[in-house]
């Protein structure tokens, strides 16, 4: 569906179930954060409201998200640890082009489809590869929602934009992102 260039290595599992406390803190801020992301788009496309509507339902989908894994944490007795500073992310945010507004807001919609694109392989990884039976199911839930949220953003960008200019660009993000993936994986982090 995603059409990643590079898939999760199924060991990246291990590590993470390796730390479940530090992976369920990572996911948290990772939620907080695509929140934020959601709530950062509704400010640059106040012409649309029909976007903004979407983007509203993303941000407390997130918010949700977020609650949900600070509950999880909350109930295994794991400390709920500070904000987590995303390298991955970090790294995908340079290939943003600061073009004309139009095609700054294209690659913020491309970012984060890409960023809800790998969450969903990560998660379904998860899915597969964990022996713990409660966050299993709970990352199949969450691995259905990210993929939502990865169509509705690369619509959004192919309905702003010239749509084969959008798909000939995201193909670019595919490649690149490949190349910023091939560094993690080794981490008990959701990027990592």
């Amino acid at each position: 569906m995603f059409r990643l260039k590079l898939p999760t290595d199924p060991r990246w599992a291990n590590i993470a179930e390796g730390n479940l406390e530090e992976i369920l803190t990572d996911h948290a801020w990772c939620e907080q954060k695509a929140a934020t992301n959601a709530i950062t788009l509704i400010t640059m496309l106040p012409e649309y409201p029909e976007i903004i509507t979407e983007l509203l339902a993303i941000a407390q989908e997130e918010l949700e998200h977020f609650g949900m894994v600070h509950e999880i944490i909350l109930k295994r007795g794991y400390t709920f640890g500070r904000p987590r500073k995303d390298d991955y992310v970090n790294d995908l945010a340079k290939f943003i082009v600061q073009g004309t507004r139009a095609e700054y807001i294209i690659d913020r919609l491309l970012f984060a489809a890409m960023i809800e694109a790998r969450s969903c392989e990560r998660f379904r990884v998860l899915t597969e590869y964990i022996k713990d039976d409660e966050l299993r199911e709970f990352y199949r839930e969450l691995m259905i929602s990210e993929a939502n949220h990865y169509t509705t953003f690369i619509g959004f960008a192919r309905q702003l934009g010239d749509p084969e200019t959008v798909n000939a660009r995201w193909e670019q993000w595919l490649e690149y992102e490949a190349g910023v993936i091939a560094s993690y994986g080794k981490r008990e982090t959701i990027h990592g």
